[in-house]
């Protein structure tokens, strides 16, 4: 890359005109989804400006109450929590809300509903905040079909029929990963701009990586297929490399390393968390929608993950996701064990 040149470039691609061109190429396309878009990104610029100034601003410890998933919530998860829900309610085109850190959804007031639902976890990989560790917010959004009687059956769809998904990274330098269907990109915040900017076009996840993620810790209380690939991934019978442990225990950052570089993600269920442990509607859905998008796949030990059908909004299942041919390999394991 040549970054004398790309200092100096002029026909930048920000995030609004890459969607506004989406819009234009879908003749029934009316506007809503690039507004509800443009609401999105200005709750991450807010969002990474807190955490930019969390010590500072004395945002980090624990604001003294737990979430609904019997997590301690930082302040900043607070902060968070409400900058995207007023966001996304003023944007004025959506109709349901569903939060990591409320336990009840969201219902838009009639006079302000869109056709949209949104899905997210404002801030996650929070318990990372201290120790400056990359975090940042999921979201996936589906399409409401009669507005006016919306219910929780339009928030409980399988990920298939998502209409968008993405992250935001807040680390070394703030990320935006999207897909609204046809291909993954990511743009990069440039802060003297205050835009995002196009910097990883048509992202692809290579077909077989030389990483694996998951927390090994958990080993004891696996189930006998993960067991044996994490065997596999680090005592290779076939006479390949062994692969290489990365794990950082933020998903966005696990999940944004596997995409770029290749590998496998996984948290499997075991015995302490049968159901596994990740979110099904705004952790599992969004990141295996980018991950099929990007040309990989996510398989949550039984069926492709894109296929379950949630009944509660809080849900947890397992899940695996990255390469295409790492994710076959787990798929054999369960499929001998069944």
């Amino acid at each position: 890359m040549d970054h004398a040149a790309d200092a100096h470039r002029t026909d930048l691609m920000t995030v609004t005109r890459y969607v506004l061109n989406e819009q234009s190429r879908r003749p029934e396309a009316r506007g809503d989804f690039t507004i509800l878009l443009s609401h999105i990104v200005l709750g991450c610029k807010f969002v990474c400006t807190a955490v930019n100034k969390a010590g500072l601003a004395k945002l980090l410890g624990l604001a003294g109450e737990m979430n609904v998933q019997g997590e301690d919530q930082k302040k900043l998860d607070v902060l968070s929590n409400e900058v995207f829900v007023k966001a996304l309610v003023s944007s004025g085109r959506t109709c349901i809300l569903v939060s990591e850190e409320d336990e009840e959804a969201t219902f838009v007031d009639p006079a302000l509903r869109g056709k949209y639902c949104v899905v997210f976890d404002p801030l996650d990989g929070s318990s990372n905040i201290d120790c400056g560790v990359s975090i940042g917010t999921i979201f996936g959004v589906y399409s409401v079909k009669d507005v006016e009687n919306a219910s929780l059956d339009d928030v409980l769809q399988p990920g298939k029929n998502m209409v968008a998904a993405g992250y935001c990274m807040y680390g070394s330098s703030c990320t935006l990963v999207l897909s609204t269907g046809y291909g993954v990109n990511g743009f990069t915040l440039d802060p003297s701009l205050g835009e995002f900017i196009l910097t990883h076009a048509d992202i692809k996840i290579p077909k077989k990586g030389k990483i694996y993620s998951v927390n090994e810790g958990n080993a004891k209380n696996w189930d006998v297929p993960t067991a044996k690939f994490v065997e596999k991934c680090k005592y290779p019978t076939d006479g390949s490399s062994p692969k290489s442990l990365r794990y950082i225990g933020s998903m966005v950052a696990d999940v944004h390393r596997t995409l770029l570089y290749g590998g496998i993600f996984l948290y499997p269920a075991d015995k302490k968390s049968p159901n596994g442990k990740l979110r099904v509607l705004y952790e599992v859905f969004p990141m295996s929608f980018l991950m099929e998008q990007a040309g990989g796949q996510a398989f949550t030990g039984k069926e492709r993950a894109l296929d379950l059908i949630p009944t509660k909004i809080h849900e947890r299942s397992p899940i695996f996701l990255g390469s295409s041919d790492d994710v076959e390999e787990i798929k054999a394991l369960y499929a001998a064990e069944a």
